[in-house]
Protein backbone atom coordinates (compact mmCIF):
# COMPACT_ATOMS: atom_id res chain seq x y z
CA UNK A 1 0.00 0.00 0.00
CA UNK A 2 1.54 3.58 -0.84
CA UNK A 3 2.15 6.04 1.82
CA UNK A 4 -0.44 8.18 3.04
CA UNK A 5 2.10 11.35 1.96
CA UNK A 6 2.64 9.56 -1.40
CA UNK A 7 -1.38 9.41 -2.08
CA UNK A 8 -1.71 12.92 -0.79
CA UNK A 9 0.41 13.92 -3.29
CA UNK A 10 -0.62 11.81 -6.35
CA UNK A 11 -4.34 13.35 -5.43
CA UNK A 12 -3.33 17.00 -5.29
CA UNK A 13 -1.75 16.52 -9.06
CA UNK A 14 -4.88 14.99 -9.87
CA UNK A 15 -7.21 17.38 -8.71
CA UNK A 16 -5.08 20.10 -9.99
CA UNK A 17 -4.29 18.57 -13.51
CA UNK A 18 -8.73 18.32 -13.51
CA UNK A 19 -9.02 21.82 -12.65
CA UNK A 20 -6.56 23.24 -14.81
CA UNK A 21 -8.34 21.63 -17.98
CA UNK A 22 -11.71 23.21 -16.82
CA UNK A 23 -9.56 26.48 -16.64
CA UNK A 24 -10.58 26.63 -12.96
CA UNK A 25 -8.59 28.18 -10.25
CA UNK A 26 -6.04 25.52 -9.27
CA UNK A 27 -4.63 26.31 -5.34
CA UNK A 28 -2.00 25.26 -3.46
CA UNK A 29 -2.56 22.12 -1.51
CA UNK A 30 -0.55 21.10 2.28
CA UNK A 31 -1.23 18.71 4.62
CA UNK A 32 -1.51 19.61 7.82
CA UNK A 33 -3.61 22.51 8.79
CA UNK A 34 -2.29 25.18 11.29
CA UNK A 35 -5.08 25.41 12.80
CA UNK A 36 -5.29 22.95 15.24
CA UNK A 37 -8.03 20.70 15.67
CA UNK A 38 -9.06 21.85 11.70
CA UNK A 39 -9.64 19.12 9.15
CA UNK A 40 -9.60 21.32 6.54
CA UNK A 41 -8.80 25.07 6.08
CA UNK A 42 -8.71 27.48 3.24
CA UNK A 43 -6.60 30.39 3.32
CA UNK A 44 -6.78 33.29 0.70
CA UNK A 45 -3.62 35.73 -0.18
CA UNK A 46 -3.92 39.29 -0.63
CA UNK A 47 -2.54 38.24 -4.25
CA UNK A 48 -6.03 36.38 -4.97
CA UNK A 49 -4.03 32.78 -4.16
CA UNK A 50 -5.74 30.24 -2.14
CA UNK A 51 -4.07 27.21 -0.42
CA UNK A 52 -6.28 24.21 0.86
CA UNK A 53 -4.90 22.66 4.04
CA UNK A 54 -5.87 19.05 4.99
CA UNK A 55 -5.73 16.94 7.76
CA UNK A 56 -4.42 13.42 7.04
CA UNK A 57 -3.45 11.58 9.84
CA UNK A 58 -5.96 9.53 11.55
CA UNK A 59 -9.00 10.08 8.42
CA UNK A 60 -10.30 7.58 6.07
CA UNK A 61 -8.32 8.98 2.47
CA UNK A 62 -12.26 9.92 1.13
CA UNK A 63 -12.81 11.49 3.51
CA UNK A 64 -9.65 13.76 2.57
CA UNK A 65 -10.13 13.62 -1.07
CA UNK A 66 -13.52 14.73 -0.62
CA UNK A 67 -12.08 18.03 1.82
CA UNK A 68 -9.56 18.70 -1.32
CA UNK A 69 -12.37 18.22 -3.70
CA UNK A 70 -14.61 20.43 -1.88
CA UNK A 71 -11.59 23.43 -1.31
CA UNK A 72 -11.63 23.32 -5.04
CA UNK A 73 -15.47 23.80 -5.35
CA UNK A 74 -15.33 26.72 -2.85
CA UNK A 75 -12.28 28.50 -3.83
CA UNK A 76 -13.81 28.72 -7.14
CA UNK A 77 -16.33 30.23 -6.25
CA UNK A 78 -19.04 27.74 -7.49
CA UNK A 79 -22.71 26.47 -6.43
CA UNK A 80 -26.02 24.70 -7.39
CA UNK A 81 -25.51 22.61 -11.01
CA UNK A 82 -21.75 23.86 -11.61
CA UNK A 83 -20.51 22.97 -8.34
CA UNK A 84 -22.04 19.69 -8.28
CA UNK A 85 -20.82 18.96 -11.87
CA UNK A 86 -17.66 19.82 -10.58
CA UNK A 87 -17.15 17.30 -7.58
CA UNK A 88 -18.52 14.70 -10.31
CA UNK A 89 -15.69 15.34 -12.23
CA UNK A 90 -13.32 15.70 -9.60
CA UNK A 91 -13.76 11.91 -8.09
CA UNK A 92 -14.00 10.67 -11.56
CA UNK A 93 -10.47 12.16 -12.26
CA UNK A 94 -9.43 11.02 -8.78
CA UNK A 95 -10.76 7.14 -8.89
CA UNK A 96 -9.39 7.01 -12.62
CA UNK A 97 -5.75 7.63 -11.37
CA UNK A 98 -5.77 5.86 -8.18
CA UNK A 99 -5.51 2.26 -7.73
CA UNK A 100 -7.91 -0.23 -6.35
CA UNK A 101 -6.48 -0.59 -2.97
CA UNK A 102 -6.15 2.95 -2.10
CA UNK A 103 -9.64 2.47 -2.02
CA UNK A 104 -9.84 0.08 0.94
CA UNK A 105 -9.26 1.26 4.25
CA UNK A 106 -6.83 3.38 3.63
CA UNK A 107 -6.27 5.79 6.56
Amino acid sequence: MESTSLQFAATVRTLGAAARERGLVVPGFRSPPRRPGAERTIRFAADGTATIAVAVRGRPFQAVVADLIEGVVIVNDLDGFEATRLRTALWEAVVADQPAAAWRGAA
